[in-house]
């Protein structure tokens, strides 16, 4: 073992309990600089996986799907066997021809042209929150603002009622946050024969998430709406419809992504304009840098750490020597602050450009199908905080997810500053 492998041994960036305490940053700036491509063991019964920590090798695994494939394993870090992944399939767990498949049927709903649609319904909803929670002084941001915004806009779109808004959210946060006791789930809900090995993330939050996008599509078969489940249930490319199992994997990644990613980024967002008050002053001197303070919270947020790819083929990846079946894993998180790709990538700068950040992972055929989406819901909402000149200061310490997956906050209370 060579001299820098040996320093690096003690290294963990994959403990819950660590991330609920803060991004290890320190340990990410090392693993950048003594050894960009890192072999990280796990415990039993997984085997290790490739930690890549620079911003240019997670361009390569992302954009060379020949080499590092997206269906071989699933995007985390659990070892899965085949049959399991089959009946887990989705978007974000295929490779071409299926993914391109899969994404030719949706990817319509979610171009700029169709997402602006809905920005005067996400408008008035951020209105509303901010509006009810100004008035109340002293709220939690997460609780109040963050989290409803992305999952009542998400539902409008979907075809959801409003009214389940709060089972969205609760199963999403089972889902996502598998390690979190606050969020643990409940495995005696599940049906006789169903196996967590079986379901999106081993948990059985995603099979109630399923029945519920079951019945509900089978009800837009019968009856359609303007809505995206009737156009996921009834839309064709090539005379191709989803079958049951796409759609309901794709109605659980589209309650999953568009609520739980969105939600972390404007929590990420508003801290960063509390800690970094002259950004906030400055957004508030010139709007027209709201474009570019989107690009910058996205980056700064980084909602989703990482996603794994697995070796197809033997390479070479930083100087290491990959091998066939070895899992790789990209951390957006650490690609983020990569000093070679981002001048001073610690400094919240609402005027950063270029800003390549990989919040919507690293580019390739999986970029994140509702990067549009999100980025409306961000610039509205802040938008609506400047409108209201709303200046906020803690109120109370911030509790951190305890998960690896996702850098999610549970809770941050704030106070209208006088």
């Amino acid at each position: 073992m060579a001299a820098t492998e040996e320093g690096l041994a003690g290294v963990d960036i994959i403990t819950p309990e660590i991330w609920e305490a803060a991004v290890p940053h320190d340990a990410f700036r090392r693993l950048r600089r003594e050894d960009p491509v890192h072999w990280h063991p796990e415990p039993a019964p997984n085997h290790g996986f490739w930690a890549v920590t620079r911003h240019a090798d997670v361009i390569r695994v992302s954009k060379d799907t020949a080499t590092f494939s997206s269906g071989v394993g699933l995007t985390m870090l659990e070892e899965v066997e085949p049959d399991s992944i089959e009946k887990r399939r989705s978007l974000i767990d295929s490779d071409a021809p299926l993914h391109n498949h899969l994404r030719r049927i949706v990817s319509p709903l979610f171009t700029p042209k169709a997402i602006a649609g809905h920005e005067a319904y996400a408008r008035e909803v951020a209105g509303g929150l901010l509006d009810r929670a100004q008035a109340r002084g002293s709220f939690d941001w997460v609780l109040d603002v963050a989290e409803p915004l992305p999952i009542t806009v998400l539902l409008s779109i979907l075809g959801v009622p409003a009214g389940d808004a709060d089972r969205m959210i609760e199963l999403s946060n089972q889902m996502i946050a598998i390690d979190d006791p606050d969020y643990a789930p409940d495995y005696d809900s599940l049906p006789a024969g169903v196996d967590p090995k079986d379901l999106p993330f081993g948990s059985p939050a995603s099979y109630h998430v399923f029945e519920y996008g079951r019945a509900l599509g089978e009800e837009r078969r019968a009856h359609p709406e303007d809505d995206l489940v009737s156009r996921l249930i009834h839309s064709e490319v090539d005379g191709e419809r989803l079958s049951e199992l796409e759609y309901s994997n794709m109605f659980q990644i589209l309650i999953l992504a568009g609520n739980e990613t969105t939600r972390t980024t404007l929590t990420h967002g508003m801290k960063a304009f509390i800690d970094h008050p002259d950004q906030w002053q400055r957004l508030r001197a010139d709007p027209s840098l709201m474009d570019s303070a989107v690009e910058e919270i996205i980056r700064w947020a980084t909602p989703v750490l990482y996603m794994r790819r697995t070796a197809r083929q033997d390479a070479v990846l930083g100087g290491r020597d990959i091998r066939t079946g070895d899992k790789v894993v990209m951390w957006y998180i650490s690609a983020n602050y990569d000093e070679d790709a981002f001048a001073d990538p610690y400094a919240f700068d609402i005027t950063r450009d270029p800003n390549p950040h990989h919040g919507f992972g690293g580019g390739g055929p999986h970029f994140c199908l509702g990067a549009w989406l999100a980025r409306l819901q961000i610039r509205v909402l802040f938008e609506e905080c400047l409108r209201r000149d709303l200046r906020l200061e803690p109120d109370g310490p911030v509790r951190r997810v305890r998960s690896n997956f996702v850098n999610g906050v549970k809770s941050m209370p704030v106070r209208v500053a006088g």
